[in-house]
């Protein structure tokens, strides 16, 4: 068997696994009870400083 086809074959089968794995993981991860508070505070990145702009002590932290 050639370099290619054994490539290929575990592209296939194993490899399409990993990457679903992966896949399923990252989704776990994203949506975990813990991460509400970081995603409602990295939504509200833009609305920070509506009255004025930021000084340059703000836009650091």
């Amino acid at each position: 068997m050639d370099t290619y086809s054994l490539m290929r074959e575990f592209a296939d089968s194993w490899g399409m696994l990993g990457i679903f794995a992966v896949f399923v993981f990252v989704v776990f991860w994203a949506f975990r009870p813990g991460s509400r508070k970081v995603h409602d505070d990295i939504a509200n990145i833009p609305f920070r400083n509506e009255d004025k702009p930021a000084g340059s002590k703000e836009a650091r932290s």
